[in-house]
């Protein structure tokens, strides 16, 4: 999709304390052959600080650093892919209640790791749709601490980590603009994440914990069609990055970093990096190894840290790549136009 006028006005981030895998190791929580075979360094915990609690303080930054009226917004889309409080509560609602106010049609997005870049491709359509439209807040968190999940074995590869994030996307001029967002859907890998479990009574509701390793190695194991349809995810992947490419009117080569899920060092490598001949270096691994898989977070944390460091210059692209139950791919390119402020 092409976003012709669409900028970034600001970028927010919460990111709790990390603790390291050899603690997780001493204390019986991570594997100690994984932490040669991942690379993974460690993961943010945010103990037991609610997710929407999160979603509200890199918002508010987010507001902040932008500089607008919160009751100006015309769009909230907030992202998640573990449960954020009561069952049949909206968590967007609380944002509403302590941030933004009522007058905006506001939606929760459960579409997996790739939350944030789904709302990117809603919140530009829907600003796009109608000019007197301005602008639109995005935001994402999840606390994976609870009952039913283990951070440490959620799925191969990747640690659950705790953060929350936060975009304002806007028609007015902005530090960074969208160039392109698209997505597409590999269906005959859905039962990839769902493994052989029934589909109702849903698994959560009858005490059963959630483990995608299990799920994923039973497919695998069986050699389901849904492993089988794994085999043209490369291909999918390469026409997708190719159309945003096509799409922004750049290369590849003008892509200075690409950040992936903060998986493995050999997830990303493999996956993404050397499937385009790119070194790790352009990569946002050494600084996503820190702070483990945040959810629907992960793309917008790096984007925020490569800007505030000032690793992500004027003039930069940045490529964003993921995946998500469904199988859904995901894909956005921004460029960084300014220097901003708070970098």
């Amino acid at each position: 999709m092409r976003t012709p006028g669409i900028f970034v006005g600001a970028l927010g981030t919460f990111t709790p304390p990390t603790v390291s895998v050899e603690w997780a190791v001493a204390n019986g929580h991570y594997p100690s052959e994984d932490v040669e075979m991942h690379e993974l360094g460690g993961t943010a915990i945010a103990g037991e600080i609610p997710p929407p609690e999160m979603a509200l303080r890199a918002a508010q930054q987010a507001v902040k650093r932008w500089g607008g009226s919160p009751p100006g917004f015309d769009l909230l889309l907030y992202a998640s892919t573990w449960h954020q409080g009561p069952d049949g509560w909206p968590p967007h609602s609380y944002l509403q209640r302590h941030l933004v106010g009522g007058d905006l049609l506001a939606l929760e997005i459960r579409q997996g790791c790739n939350g944030m870049m789904a709302a990117m491709e809603l919140a530009a359509g829907c600003l796009l749709a109608v000019p007197e439209r301005s602008s639109a807040l995005l935001v994402a968190a999840d606390n994976y601490g609870t009952p039913l999940i283990n951070r440490w074995r959620m799925g191969p590869g990747f640690i659950g980590g705790d953060a929350a994030s936060a975009v304002v996307l806007t028609k007015e001029p902005g530090f960074a603009r969208l160039r392109s967002v698209c997505s597409k859907t590999i269906p005959e890998a859905e039962a990839l994440h769902r493994g052989d479990e029934p589909l109702f009574p849903p698994s959560i509701t009858r005490g059963r914990p959630t483990d995608f390793s299990a799920r994923i190695g039973q497919q695998f194991a069986t050699q389901s069609p849904a492993a089988a349809a794994m085999a043209t995810m490369p291909e999918q992947l390469t026409a997708l990055v190719g159309q945003a490419l096509e799409e922004s009117g750049i290369q590849m080569g003008d892509i200075a970093r690409v950040a992936f899920m903060n998986y493995s060092r050999e997830v990303v490598e493999q996956r993404v990096m050397a499937a385009w001949d790119l070194p790790m270096e352009r990569s946002t691994w050494e600084f996503g190894r820190t702070i483990g898989h945040c959810g629907a977070s992960d793309h917008i944390l790096s984007f925020e840290h490569l800007v505030r460091t000032g690793e992500l210059k004027p003039g930069e692209h940045m490529l964003m790549l993921g995946t998500a139950p469904g199988l859904v791919l995901s894909c956005a390119i921004v460029q960084v136009l300014e220097r901003t402020a708070w970098a």
